[in-house]
């Protein structure tokens, strides 16, 4: 009944918010509540609710300073240098603004960390997407195909708890999928191309004079205002620069906590670039909507994954998934886990996923001669589905800096994440990464 439940909560979530019959914010706080009371829990609600929040708070944490931080950063021109030089060489032609994208999303994503990922990208390409008319829906398109591969790093989360949980290290499960997640980029960039032909033959290619190309680096509109030029600290840049390169070094070594990183390169930035308290109180103000918006939907994500963990249902949905895998596919069983890998980190957190059924999987397959780390490597492939999930914080944030809709931005990449998904395995058999 728990797993019945469970799977009805989610398909009932998924369709009111895909018919945008509820905001993603309202419906992340009101499905699972009334799943809560309908399977009896009424009087224990509040403390499921709270122990969501508190789980997913260090999160929400990092996302509001993350936000503020890469705000100030943006302000102070730390990355005009890099806009300038991507959006001479994209001009005005729609193919390789999108192509563009797509490889900065890439190169960006090596840290693993779809927050950079997200604000270094829109704040790069979005100006452009403006002046030449371009679909915004693209611009969230590119960056989650591109950190839906790259997630797969090692220091990305995914498969390190793989390798933690099947006590395995990084040449058995990582190594023989770096040529795999080659593949996947390599469909990433057709994707772009495929997007990009559409916006040339919609738009056509438009020609942007030099002093406008570099106008728009870094700008809302194409010529800079007296306000924005007063914020930039050009004498700042190598500071911020550095500032920036030990955040990400901190980011992939971990020697602090994220939030608390986070905190300190925000506090640290905002004084050394605007040490005059008006000018810092202006600068919260500024990106005080956006910091709300993103980390509103990430404590009501809270409420959703605090409930589905707290009920068991998720438990309940795990054991009822891996009994459905019948004994005549045993043999099978990297296929079957790298095809159910998509719904289950979908639909799932990375936490309950790779700790809660990879093992299960794992232990099932060695009945049949099945290495675990086959199953360890088949249970990465589909991150690309796992950064569309509802559970995944970082697309709040993107999808509020470049203003589309939740809902259809889920229509509009699922088809394109699925497609990555299905490569990386194609390629992953070929290879003799996984068995069939």
């Amino acid at each position: 009944m728990l797993a019945l439940l469970g799977f009805l909560m989610v398909a009932v979530f998924m369709y009111l918010i895909m018919s945008r019959r509820l905001s993603a914010l309202v419906a992340l706080i009101v499905v699972p509540v009334v799943f809560a009371l309908i399977s009896g829990f009424g009087t224990e609600i509040g403390d499921m609710m709270l122990a969501g929040i508190k789980k997913i708070a260090p999160t929400g944490i990092m996302l509001l300073f993350a936000i503020l931080y890469f705000g100030v950063m943006m302000d102070a021109g730390l990355f005009d240098p890099l806009i300038k030089k991507i959006v001479k060489m994209v001009k005005g032609d729609p193919l390789k603004v999108i192509v563009g994208t797509a490889i900065l999303a890439t190169l960006v994503a090596l840290d693993g960390d779809g927050t950079t990922t997200y604000m270094i990208t829109v704040t790069a390409m979005l100006p452009l997407y403006r002046k030449l008319g371009i679909r915004p829906m693209i611009l969230a398109v590119m960056p989650m195909l591109a950190l839906g591969v790259m997630n797969m790093t090692p220091w990305g989360g995914p498969t390190a708890r793989v390798m933690s949980v099947l006590h395995m290290d990084v040449s058995e499960i990582f190594v023989p999928v770096i040529p795999v997640m080659i593949g996947g980029i390599a469909w990433v960039m057709i994707v772009a191309c495929i997007l990009g032909k559409q916006e040339r033959k919609r738009l056509g290619i438009m020609e942007i004079p030099d002093e406008d190309l570099q106008s728009l680096a870094g700008q809302e509109e194409v010529a800079a205002t007296d306000e924005t030029a007063a914020l930039k600290r050009p004498r700042l840049i190598w500071f911020n620069l550095l500032l920036t390169a030990a955040l990400m070094v901190g980011l992939i070594t971990s020697f602090l906590p994220l939030p608390t990183m986070f905190m300190l390169a925000f506090a640290i930035a905002l004084f050394v670039n605007y040490p005059k308290m008006q000018d810092q109180k202006e600068r919260i103000a500024a990106h005080a909507a956006n910091a709300l918006a993103t980390v509103s939907m990430v404590f009501a994500a809270g409420i959703f994954t605090g409930i589905l963990t707290e009920t068991k249902m998720i438990d309940a949905m795990a054991s009822t998934l891996v009994s459905w895998i019948p004994d005549s596919l045993g043999s099978h069983m990297p296929l079957l886990v790298a095809l159910t890998s998509m719904p289950f980190t979908y639909f799932m957190s990375n936490d309950a996923y790779y700790f809660g059924i990879v093992p299960i999987l794992a232990n099932a397959a060695a009945a049949y001669g099945i290495d675990p780390a086959e199953i360890g490597r088949a249970s990465i492939l589909g991150q690309p589905l796992h950064v569309l999930s509802p559970l995944f914080a970082a697309q709040y944030l993107l999808i509020g800096m470049v203003g589309v809709d939740y809902a259809e931005t889920q229509k509009f990449v699922l088809k394109w994440a699925f497609g990555t998904s299905m490569v990386m395995i194609v390629l992953a058999l070929l290879t003799g990464v996984i068995s069939f």
